[in-house]
């Protein structure tokens, strides 16, 4: 069982900048690839951004590659997600996951979720 609390959400102008964070406890931190999605209002959910086990590799949609970065620390049991030059389509419900198995590039099939972290950017 792994549990994921995510913080760092709030409002912000556009153009400002956010850091997400992601708390892991429970089994071992660097068994679990490690994703961010998105969820709008009335929208499905989206991948935002994934890193491997190692943190060797980094995914990133389109919609924010150049301005997200993703980022862990096996140490700490943390996952980040650093958003700047943020923009009002940025708005969502962001969520950490956790996959054992695959780089969670997807919203399904991921074993563990945390409640989420709600990001506004304001115009």
């Amino acid at each position: 069982q792994v549990q994921l609390v995510e913080s760092g959400g709030g409002l912000v102008q556009a153009g400002g900048s956010l850091r997400l964070s992601c708390a892991a406890s429970g089994r071992i931190f660097s068994r679990y690839a490690m994703g961010w999605f998105r969820q709008a209002p009335g929208k499905a959910r989206e991948f935002v951004a994934a890193i491997s086990w190692s943190g060797d590799n980094t995914y990133y949609a389109d919609s924010v590659k150049g301005r997200f970065t993703i980022s862990r620390d096996n140490a700490k049991n943390m996952v980040y997600l650093q958003m700047n030059s943020l923009k009002p389509e940025d708005t969502a419900v962001y969520y950490c996951a956790a996959n054992p198995t695959r780089i969670p590039r997807t919203s399904v099939g991921n074993d563990y979720w945390g409640q989420g972290t709600q990001v506004t950017v304001s115009s």
